[in-house]
C-alpha cells in the first residue's frame, strides 16, 4: 500500500492515471501530454508499474499501458474501511 500512495503522491503520474482511465496508451502518447524528457515518462510508468497501479503489454513494437483498476478498487476499499472503523471506535468510545 505505501508504494500506492509513494505513486499517487506525484502529480506528473496521477496526470497520466488520469490519461489512462480515458484509454490505453503507449509511452510516447503519454509523453506527448507533458513537457518533460521521455525517459523522465518512463521512470513515472516503472514507479506506477511497481504499485501495481497500471499493466503493460507488448503489441508489435510498442508496449500499451493501461489502469489497473483492481489496486483502485482495494484502495477505495481500505479508506472505507478506515473511515468505517474510525466512526465505529468513536461510537464504541462514548
Amino acid at each position: 500500500m505505501n508504494d500506492v500512495f509513494k505513486a499517487l503522491s506525484d502529480s506528473t503520474r496521477r496526470k497520466i492515471l488520469e490519461l489512462l482511465a480515458k484509454r490505453d496508451m503507449n509511452a510516447g502518447e503519454i509523453a506527448d501530454y507533458f513537457n518533460i524528457s521521455k525517459p523522465s515518462i518512463s521512470h513515472h510508468l516503472s514507479i506506477l508499474k511497481n504499485a501495481d497501479l497500471i499493466c503493460d503489454e507488448r503489441k508489435g513494437q510498442n508496449i500499451v499501458y493501461s489502469l489497473n483498476t483492481t489496486v483502485f478498487q482495494d484502495v477505495v476499499r481500505w479508506f472505507f474501511d478506515i473511515t468505517k472503523s474510525d466512526g465505529e471506535e468513536e461510537k464504541s468510545n462514548e
